[in-house]
């Protein structure tokens, strides 16, 4: 600002002073005729700032309205499988409530069982040793022939009474063990149920936190160029104004030139030229397969899929360095040893085209070209090769592609 009053204090004592020699006058015109040309090269190279921060605000907007529609896609994903979770989780407490009901139940039955049993041998010991009562007992007992036959009835409706208890109670105790194991099936499906959602659900979060964070980044971006935006604005406008003061400048210039011509000429003005707008001279005329079981139970910290620019082909499963790592499908090792960004690796060939492999051990347990069985131990987490803390990297490859374990645990 105190440049601009000085340029402008001196073109008005430049027009203010007595007329000068023509030479004077023109070099000042000259002078001012430099500056303007400077000044528009300026306002120029502003306005096409303003022009590119005005399109980059612009592109920042769109991407941040798109993944303000991803964070909602993926919120409401989120939301559903939060739900889901939370039905499968009661419905698996109710499982365990009923698993411990029928278990307190089949314990009780398994007792009154072998109380009837011990009970019908009892009895069944009595009657062998004590003597058979004779025909002849029987009559003399007897006060008439009824109660005879009423005391033989009596003595065999004992007996299988006493079978039909034990018979009764061994029923009951192998229909609950039946509805137990049935119960034990079911709680184990919903476990690994609301074990596979709950990976989902942390894939999700994962996703939303990502997309929040590009979102909160862009937003920065945004607000940086916005406030450039402004200050080229500010600084358009004023040099807009300071290109205005001069260029009324260079005109009063030109008309004191001209006079001063057509003084020392003692005529008018020649037409010989035509004098510009700004006072200066013009010149001439771009099904998964089922059937694989969790290696190991934990937190997925990192989800299968783009990451970082790269696609990241497995998941990683954060526990401590130690944990045991089982096998999620029987097969063939055709791999177990040192493999760059890997670490100790194995790897599971499990025909059809599948494979497996867990990278990162800490020490591995199983040998090349063993045949391992499905949960069987074949190493153990730790931090080997390109690793930032102890975990597992857990993939699942069909014809050598990788693709989302999720789809077969």
């Amino acid at each position: 600002m105190a440049r601009r009053l000085t340029l402008l204090l001196a073109v008005a004592l430049a027009l203010a002073a007595p007329a000068l020699a023509g030479d004077g006058l023109g070099d000042q015109k000259a002078s001012v005729d430099a500056k303007l040309g400077a000044l528009h090269a300026r306002i120029a190279a502003s306005q096409h700032k303003a022009a590119a921060l005005s399109s980059q605000i612009g592109s920042l907007t769109g991407k941040i309205h798109a993944l303000e529609g991803q964070v909602g896609d993926v919120s409401s994903r989120l939301s559903a499988l939060q739900t889901d979770l939370a039905l499968r989780q009661r419905r698996l407490n109710k499982l365990n409530q009923l698993f411990a009901l029928q278990t307190k139940r089949l314990t009780y039955l398994k007792h009154e069982y072998k109380l009837s049993v011990q009970r019908l041998n009892t009895r069944l010991i009595a009657i062998y040793q004590q003597e058979d009562p004779t025909t002849i007992d029987l009559l003399l007992t007897a006060k008439s022939f009824q109660d005879v036959l009423d005391q033989v009835d009596f003595l065999n409706a004992i007996a299988a009474q006493d079978k039909r208890v034990a018979a009764a109670v061994s029923t009951a105790k192998k229909q609950v063990k039946v509805a137990r194991a049935r119960t034990k099936t079911v709680r184990a499906g919903v476990a690994n149920e609301a074990r596979a959602i709950n990976a989902r659900v942390q894939q999700a979060a994962i996703l939303r936190r990502e997309l929040l964070a590009s979102r909160h980044s862009l937003a920065g971006a945004r607000s940086s160029k916005s406030h450039a935006l402004v200050a080229t604005k500010e600084q358009i406008s004023a040099e807009v104004g300071e290109s205005k003061a001069l260029s009324d400048a260079s005109a009063a210039l030109a008309a004191k030139i001209q006079a001063a011509q057509a003084s020392d000429s003692g005529s008018a003005p020649s037409g010989g030229g035509d004098t510009a707008t700004d006072g200066s001279s013009a010149p001439p005329s771009g099904g998964p397969s089922t059937g694989f079981i969790w290696p190991l139970s934990g937190p997925i910290t990192s989800p299968f899929g783009m990451r970082w620019g790269t696609l990241h082909p497995g998941i990683d499963i954060g526990v401590p360095t130690g944990t045991p790592i089982h096998a999620a499908a029987a097969g063939k090792v055709i791999w177990c040893g040192w493999m760059s960004g890997y670490g100790n690796l194995v790897m599971i060939d499990h025909g059809g085209g599948l494979a497996s492999l867990y990278g990162h051990q800490s020490r591995i347990a199983a040998s090349c070209g063993e045949e391992v069985a499905q949960g069987q131990l074949i190493g153990y987490v730790g931090c080997t090769g390109f690793c930032t803390g102890p975990h597992l990297h857990f993939e699942i490859r069909v014809n050598g592609s990788p693709v989302d374990p999720l789809g077969y645990l």
